[in-house]
C-alpha cells in the first residue's frame, strides 16, 4: 500500500473547499466536478460519466464488470457563493478549516487516496452526487441504480468522532400552506382571515404528533408569512422536519398530520390548509453494516487502528437509500471532525489518513470475497 502524501491531500482539499459547490448549483458543481474527474481518473484508471438530472449534474465512475463495491461521496454544501471569501481555508496545528471541509469534501479527499491504493478498481463504482444536502431529489434515482447492481456500499460521509455510523434515522418534510384572506388591519381587521394565525397554531400543534421515547422528532423549521405590516395576512407557509428511526413511524406521522389538515383543527373558519411534502429518506438500520463493521473492524486491527466504535445518528444520508434497497451499507467512513453545516467546521488531517487506509483495506477484501 502506497505512503499517503500529506502535501497533496490539503492541496487537493484546499482547491476542493476553495472551490463553492452550493446544493444543486450547476456551473459551481461542474467547477467541483473538473477537480474530481482530472484526480479520479488517474486513481480509477477510466474516466468519468457526467450525468445530468433535472437540470443538476452528477459524477460517476462505473465499475469495469460486476460491482462488488459502490463508494458513495456528495461534492455539494449547505454554504451560499461567498462564504469562503469570509472563512477561507486555513490549516492550523493539525486541524483543517473551512465551508464544507468537514461535510464532506475531506471524504472526496479519503475516497481518493483510497482507490490508488487499491491493485485492482474494476470492480469498484464511485458516485460523487450535486444535492445530498437539499434531499437528494436528483440524484436518488441515480444512486439506487448503481446500488441494485453492487453488492455492498461504503459511505464516505463523516465519522462522528471517528465512529462508523451503522444507523441513521428516516427524514420527511413538509410544506403546510395557509390560505385566508387580506383585509385592512387597521381599517377592518375582522373582514379578514389571518393565515398567520394559523401558522402559529401550527407551529405548536403539529410538535405533539412527536414521540420522544421512540426517537421520533417533529421539528418546524421555517415559516413565512404576509405582505405588510397593516395588512391581515391571506397566506403563510411552515416548513416541518420529521425524522425517525423506522419506517412505520414516518408513516405515522404522515397520516395524523394529513389527518389534522383534513379535519381542520387550530384553523379559523375560512382558512385553508394544504399539506405538500412526505417521506425523503428511508432509516437506515444498523443490521445492514453488521457484517461491513466486523470487516472494517478486523482491517483496522490488521493496520495497527484502534477499533473504531458504531453509532446511531439521527441525521440521513445516501446510505439510507442503498440500504433500504437491502445493499449492505457502512457509513460515516470519512473523516474525524465536527461541526457540520456550521461555521467552526473542522477536520482533523491525519484521520483523512487512517481512513484512507481504512478504506482501502475493506475496498481490497470486498472486490476479493464481497461482503
Amino acid at each position: 500500500m502506497t505512503a499517503w502524501d500529506r502535501a497533496r491531500a490539503l492541496d487537493r482539499l484546499e482547491r476542493l473547499v476553495s472551490t463553492e459547490s452550493p446544493s444543486g448549483d450547476p456551473d459551481r458543481l461542474d467547477e467541483v466536478y473538473a477537480l474530481v474527474a482530472e484526480w479520479g481518473t488517474q486513481a480509477v484508471g477510466r474516466a468519468p460519466e457526467r450525468v445530468v438530472h433535472q437540470g443538476v449534474p452528477h459524477l460517476v465512475w462505473r465499475s469495469d464488470g460486476p460491482a462488488r463495491v459502490l463508494l458513495v461521496c456528495h461534492a455539494d454544501t449547505v454554504f451560499p457563493v461567498g462564504t469562503i471569501a469570509r472563512r477561507p481555508f486555513r490549516v492550523e496545528d493539525g486541524i483543517a478549516y473551512g465551508p464544507g471541509v468537514f461535510d464532506m469534501k475531506a471524504g472526496i479527499v479519503i475516497a481518493l487516496d483510497a482507490l490508488e491504493r487499491i491493485n485492482d478498481t474494476d470492480g469498484v463504482s464511485w458516485v460523487v452526487t450535486g444535492d445530498e444536502e437539499t434531499g437528494s431529489l436528483t440524484s436518488r434515482a441515480l444512486i439506487e441504480e448503481l446500488a441494485r447492481s453492487a453488492a455492498a456500499a461504503l459511505v464516505l460521509e463523516p465519522s462522528l468522532d471517528g465512529a462508523l455510523k451503522v444507523g441513521r434515522k428516516g427524514g420527511a418534510f413538509y410544506e403546510i400552506s395557509f390560505h385566508g384572506l387580506a383585509a385592512h388591519a387597521g381599517l377592518e381587521p375582522e373582514r379578514g382571515r389571518n393565515a398567520l394565525l394559523a401558522l402559529a397554531r401550527w407551529a405548536l400543534l403539529v410538535t405533539d404528533l412527536a414521540d420522544l421515547p421512540r426517537g421520533t422528532t417533529v421539528t418546524p423549521t421555517r415559516a413565512a408569512s404576509g405582505t405588510a405590516t397593516n395588512v391581515v395576512p391571506d397566506h403563510g407557509a411552515l416548513f416541518v422536519d420529521v425524522r425517525a428511526s423506522s419506517t412505520a413511524e414516518l408513516l405515522r406521522v404522515d397520516r395524523e398530520l394529513r389527518a389534522l389538515a383534513q379535519s381542520g383543527s387550530g384553523v379559523d373558519d375560512g382558512v385553508g390548509i394544504t399539506v405538500d411534502g412526505g417521506v425523503n429518506r428511508p432509516p437506515l438500520e444498523a443490521e445492514s453494516a453488521a457484517g461491513l463493521v466486523a470487516l472494517c473492524r478486523a482491517e483496522a486491527s490488521r493496520l495497527g487502528q484502534p477499533e473504531p466504535a458504531a453509532a446511531l445518528v439521527g441525521g440521513g444520508s445516501d446510505g439510507n437509500f442503498t440500504a433500504a434497497l437491502g445493499v449492505p451499507t457502512l457509513d460515516g467512513l470519512g473523516a474525524t471532525g465536527h461541526g457540520a453545516h456550521a461555521e467552526h467546521e473542522w477536520v482533523e488531517v491525519e484521520s483523512m489518513s487512517a481512513r484512507a487506509d481504512l478504506v482501502a483495506a475493506m475496498l481490497e477484501s470486498l472486490t476479493r470475497s464481497g461482503p
